[in-house]
């Protein structure tokens, strides 16, 4: 990585952590500087005070791990890929017993990896691809949030995948699928793929980010990375997420960038000018951003760079975003900001979801130590689907020893729950087996199967319905 790699044009003040510039020793003496800036890992162009040991030990663990992660890129990208293909092995050939058969016959059924039938482990989590007919066929908002929550689980798959699913499963017509660069972690970290709900005078656009990967070390580390970018008039935005979505180094935001510096496609450029192009043709469709996790943050950042750029005609086209497992993006000022602008001035809603006990939302930290904070109409489901509208979701930190107990007590009702639901709701609600194994992970880490797709599928068809925050706040009026 270049040592001068900040970017001065839209951001002045920043605090950039860079695991790579140092060793274990460094990385200790850290926790007892109290000014930051001068260690190693730590890039900002002022003097920074961290005389708060906890705020030290924050920035040392998000380095660590990010050291951690770049150490196992490798072996987690291969226990992934081991993973995945023998998921598919077993899911190609019927069975374990039916695989066994196959091999002794030398019928054995390979599963191509970039084939429309290959599932992702996310997909394999959970096998629902059709669309809940009760909910699609209401032209209105509960429509939105089955498109959303659907396109998100989506994205976690192939091109070929994905393609055949809107096409054949959706009948709706698919856009794109884009594999975008990060400029910072010179790799293509970054997917999302756009689709429409009719080929010819379509009335809804969507593009739907992909999450963090499970065994994808480099996204784990755009999570855990708590640089920050102070962009003027907005606020301090989370730096890992603005990297993916496009950041450039030494320029910021640029609201342009010619062909030929673009040497890779970038995803808000992509996506801006796509959806231009789209909108263009249609004058009466209107476009929604939405994704789960790591593509959750992606797409509230998304319109806020819009914002940015002056792009009030394109705005004023965005019906809403909706997000799902959302990690916290920026601070106080950014999300007053957004309120005012994406909320009041161009009339968008947003809309977080969170279910239950899910961990990612709750991060990165949320204190006087460090300034993380959500905004937004948050809808908080617990593990029985029912919802309710809240300013923040209980136990917003997540990490508390009062709470361990409780936690893990709910993780055994949601493993005991998957035996329960399909003879409740029917056999669409039914749990496989690497679900129902996975979710005995939850035993010990409660918010990790609390924050996969499965859970918000279940509470976007059976949960609470609630009412579109638009009508809503026009009934308050």
């Amino acid at each position: 990585m270049a040592s001068n790699d900040h970017d001065t044009t839209n951001c002045d003040n920043y605090l950039l952590l860079r695991p790579d510039d140092g060793g274990i020793f460094d990385l200790f003496r850290l926790l007892f500087m109290p000014n930051v800036d001068k260690s190693k890992f730590v890039e900002c162009p002022r003097e920074v005070e961290a005389t708060d040991l906890q705020r030290r030990w924050l920035i040392f663990v998000s380095i660590l791990s990010q050291k951690v992660l770049l150490h196992l890129r490798k072996p987690m990208a291969w226990t992934g890929s081991v993973l995945e293909i023998w998921l598919n092995l077993l899911s190609s050939n019927g069975n374990f017993a039916r695989l066994l058969l196959n091999l002794l016959q030398g019928k054995v059924v390979v599963p191509d990896n970039a084939s429309a039938t290959f599932a992702s482990i996310v997909g394999c989590l959970d096998k629902r691809v059709a669309l809940d007919n009760n909910l699609i066929n209401n032209y209105g908002y509960q429509r939105c949030l089955e498109l959303s929550v659907m396109a998100t689980k989506l994205s976690y798959e192939n091109k070929a995948f994905v393609e055949t699913t809107v096409r054949d499963k959706w009948k709706m017509d698919f856009l794109g699928f884009y594999n975008f660069w990060n400029n910072y972690q010179e790799l293509f970290s970054t997917q999302a793929f756009m689709f429409q709900d009719k080929q010819i005078e379509p009335e809804l656009i969507m593009v739907a980010f992909r999450g963090t990967h499970p065994f994808n070390a480099d996204q784990w580390r755009t999570d855990i990375d708590i640089s920050w970018y102070e962009l003027p008039g907005v606020g301090k935005v989370h730096g890992g997420f603005m990297k993916a979505l496009g950041l450039q180094r030494n320029q910021g935001w640029p609201k342009e960038i010619g062909e030929s510096a673009m040497k890779h496609q970038l995803a808000y450029y992509t996506i801006r000018e796509k959806l231009k192009e789209l909108l263009k043709q249609n004058e009466k469709a209107k476009f929604v951003i939405t994704g789960h996790s790591l593509g959750g943050a992606l797409a509230i950042l998304f319109p806020l760079i819009l914002i940015l750029h002056g792009e009030d005609w394109m705005l004023r086209k965005l019906q809403g975003v909706y997000t799902f497992g959302q990690p916290r993006v920026g601070d106080e000022k950014v999300g007053k900001f957004m309120k005012e602008k994406l909320i009041n001035v161009y009339g968008a809603r947003y809309v977080r979801f969170v279910y239950c006990n899910d961990m990612v939302p709750r991060l990165p930290y949320d204190n006087s130590t460090f300034m993380f904070k959500h905004f937004g109409t948050c809808i908080y489901y617990n593990s029985c689907y029912e919802g309710k509208m809240v300013a923040e979701e209980p136990n917003k930190n997540y990490f508390s020893a009062t709470r361990a107990l409780p936690k893990i007590l709910n993780a055994a009702w949601e493993l005991v729950r998957g035996f329960l639901l399909p003879r409740i709701k029917g056999r669409e609600y039914a749990e496989n087996w690497f679900l129902k194994l996975f979710r005995t992970c939850g035993l010990v880490v409660p918010g990790l199967p609390a924050h996969m797709p499965p859970d918000y599928i279940n509470s976007i068809r059976l949960g609470t319905k609630m009412e579109d925050p638009i009508e809503k706040d026009s009934k308050l009026d």
